[in-house]
């Protein structure tokens, strides 16, 4: 085979940037709706978690653990929000999303589907996000992102903890988190409500 020419690469470089760009686009388009809304458990275990409530959504097909109090609210373009009364920044939502995809990893890394989501979908532009750290996690042999972040908005900051998955042509964010200034009282918390989310099909797990 003959070696490849100058332009010939050049040609190839530029096709791997489109491809990548592409992903991106198609992350932020099925991802969109959730801009309107600011080793894990399985569910026999999530649903025995003491101080925890639990959704089951057998239509959308995941359930998540919520903490006792945390009271249902109705956001537009959210499935569903559940949030404390007196600190309104400690928060869930989950959002869904059509999207062509049969698996996350088909977007990216881990690193690279947090980052478009932090700086892209899950802040405002007028907020500053940092990402701290990305990882894959997998329940019941399906992959999911898991991603930690903070926003900083003029009058507050808030850390957050997310996780993301793909199936049945659906792309699932579950968000949550709180206040910084409350973050060490309730990350264990946060942290839990993430570990507990998980997708459900039929009798048992995904």
């Amino acid at each position: 085979m003959a070696p490849a020419t100058a332009g010939t690469r050049t040609r190839q470089a530029r096709a791997t940037v489109c491809r990548a760009e592409s992903s991106r686009r198609n992350l932020l388009q099925a991802a969109g709706v959730a801009a309107l809304t600011l080793a894990a458990p399985q569910s026999a275990h999530a649903a025995k978690l003491k101080g925890f409530n639990v959704v089951k959504d057998t239509g959308d097909k995941y359930l998540f653990a919520y903490p006792f109090g945390w009271q249902e609210v109705q956001v537009d373009g959210a499935d569903v929000v559940y949030k404390d009364i007196i600190e309104p920044l400690e928060s869930i939502s989950v959002t869904l999303a059509p999207t062509d995809k049969k698996d996350i990893k088909e977007y990216g890394s881990p690193n690279e589907v947090a980052g478009t989501l932090v700086e892209k979908v899950l802040t405002s532009p007028s907020q500053k996000s940092t990402l701290i750290k990305s990882e894959e996690v997998v329940k019941d042999g399906k992959s999911y992102y898991q991603f930690e972040f903070t926003t900083k908005a003029s009058n507050y900051q808030r850390h957050g903890l997310a996780i993301v998955t793909v199936a049945e042509g659906k792309l699932y964010t579950l968000t949550t988190g709180a206040n910084e200034r409350r973050w060490n009282k309730m990350k264990d918390k946060i942290k839990t409500v993430v570990d507990s989310f998980q997708l459900i099909y039929g009798a048992g797990l995904y």
